[in-house]
């Protein structure tokens, strides 16, 4: 299990999940016709992507601009989500 840690293959495994998540979130908008759209589930899903990229970078002893960069691309699609919301 610490394996699965260390080597930063459980945030592959919740990227996977998310990636899922969002698959299924559109597939049943096509179907249903209601739910999340594409622009809003990704502007939902992006930060914490980021967020999970930077987790993995510093699992695995990435250079620490690789992941100051992850958490400023979160920041910046956390901010545009906020503004969509606030338009909306």
């Amino acid at each position: 299990m610490a394996e699965l840690f260390l080597s930063g293959h459980v945030v592959d495994l919740i990227i996977l999940l998310v990636a899922l998540e969002a698959m299924v979130l559109t597939a049943y908008r096509r179907q249903r016709g209601r739910g999340i759209g594409p622009a809003a589930l990704m502007s939902m899903l992006l930060p914490g992507l980021c967020l999970l990229l930077a987790l993995r970078g510093a699992l695995v002893d990435a250079h620490w601009a690789w992941i100051a960069a992850c958490l400023l691309l979160s920041l910046l699609f956390h901010l545009a989500d906020l503004r969509r919301r606030w338009r909306a």
